[in-house]
């Protein structure tokens, strides 16, 4: 407020400095000059007038540029929250993973970009047992324990999705046949690894399914998909806590 004051003060001292000369210059085309009453009119008046003028004017500046600043802030705060939201839309909310419609989305358009690549669907065995007997809660705590052996199975840069309630994939971006086996065979051992315990001490294993194809020139990600789940299905079928993996272009073919 004092720097409100001041400045329409300033503004008030110009306009009579301002209001002096005109007066005296006007009058000096008629001979004449400015007189003490002259003078004293020609400086209260911009001061009476024109400092409460001004200053209500730039009262009104800066109410107007503090308003501008509020709203800009709370556009940024909407914007953060807009993108805030929208990143928890893509991600599971459990496990922090891309949800099935996202990783479908990055397949689909890494599929755009190049036929490099290999798709693994990766599945649970036998978690329906565990929430089965011991709980929810026992089952959310294994399936956390297998995201945290997935992610430490894949190379930085690979996309992990959770496609189902026990079933994950992973798009290993550029790998061939023979990495994709390496990081899938990982991926089964980690979790393999697991000491899961319930009930005090008792350990339960977990062991995961793998299903796998590479990325063929031509094939669509639903051929893909069908690819990897057959060699899933092949791995179930085979006792699981296995890898099967195809990489010939007939998988997706017969698909």
């Amino acid at each position: 407020m004092r720097r409100v004051i001041f400045k329409g003060f300033c503004v008030a001292v110009a306009s009579a400095g301002g209001s002096v000369l005109v007066a005296a210059l006007v009058l000096s085309f008629f001979d004449a000059t400015v007189g003490s009453l002259g003078l004293l009119m020609c400086i209260v008046c911009p001061l009476v007038i024109a400092w409460p003028a001004s200053a209500h004017m730039f009262w009104q500046n800066e109410k107007l540029q503090a308003a501008h600043r509020d709203l800009s802030r709370a556009h940024a705060q909407l914007a953060a929250a807009h993108r805030r939201l929208a990143e928890k839309a893509r991600h599971d909310d459990m496990t922090g993973m891309l949800n099935r419609e996202s990783f479908f989305g990055v397949l689909e358009r890494s599929r755009r970009k190049t036929d490099s690549g290999a798709l693994l669907i990766i599945d649970a065995d036998h978690f329906k047992s565990i929430n089965d007997r011991f709980g929810h809660l026992a089952g959310d705590e294994a399936l956390l324990q297998i995201v945290a052996a997935l992610r430490g199975g894949v190379r930085s840069g690979d996309v992990l999705g959770r496609i189902g309630g026990e079933e994950f994939a992973a798009f290993l971006v550029g790998a061939n046949a023979e990495e994709a086996t390496r990081v899938a065979e990982r991926i089964r051992q980690q979790v393999e690894m697991i000491r899961f315990r319930v009930e005090g001490d008792r350990i339960i294993p977990l062991t995961v399914s793998i299903g796998g194809t590479v990325c063929v020139p031509g094939a669509s990600v639903s051929e893909m998909m069908r690819a990897a789940d057959r060699r899933l299905y092949e791995a179930k079928n085979r006792g699981r806590n296995l890898v099967i993996f195809g990489s010939d272009k007939k998988d997706t073919e017969a698909a």
